[in-house]
């Protein structure tokens, strides 16, 4: 059994998942995004008193506030592959106010793997599936032409996200078309 709640965010309405120990974050999703629950393989029941969403809800505060809450305040468990799991864990590393590329993501795998290369699609693909949306960062990735692309809760909320962080949003172009427009 996995329970939800919900926060109303800057974003809109954010939904929050743990297992049914109330130990771990399972998932963080904004209204309407791209692949909302895909790694829970069962129904979610709405539960709002876990001391764990509490915890959640407090953090995002300070997120939204403006503050740097640290990541290791929450315990995260996400599902997914371990080729998921590994682009995770480097997403973890990208500090607030700061981007990177997917290529950059693929590169720094490939080493970490001791590969020769790994697939900058491959990627984006794991960075799009990722079940924590803002406590792990997919918003700060970006494509190697500067485009703003890749964010499963669209665009405008990649910006927003970024700009909250003080990221100068002027200097990316935002794509024509795509799948995560």
């Amino acid at each position: 059994m996995y329970y939800q709640t919900t926060y109303p965010s800057p974003l809109g309405t954010l939904t929050i998942a743990c297992g049914e120990g109330g130990e771990n974050l399972v998932g963080l999703w904004l209204e309407g995004q791209k692949y909302f629950g895909g790694s829970l393989p069962v129904s979610m029941e709405t539960k709002d008193d876990i001391p764990l969403f509490n915890s959640a809800k407090q953090w995002l505060a300070r997120y939204f506030a403006g503050e740097k809450p640290a990541l290791s305040e929450l315990p995260l468990a996400p599902q997914g592959s371990s080729f998921q799991q590994a682009v995770w864990a480097i997403l973890r590393d990208i500090p607030y106010g700061q981007v990177c590329t997917y290529g950059d993501i693929a590169r720094k795998l490939a080493h970490v793997q001791g590969k020769a290369s790994v697939s900058a699609q491959a990627v984006g693909g794991a960075v799009g599936h990722n079940p924590l949306s803002i406590l792990i960062p997919c918003h700060r990735v970006v494509g190697s032409d500067g485009s703003l692309t890749g964010y499963a809760g669209g665009i405008a909320k990649k910006i927003q996200l970024l700009e909250l962080e003080g990221v100068d949003t002027s200097r990316f172009s935002i794509p024509s078309k795509g799948t995560a427009l």
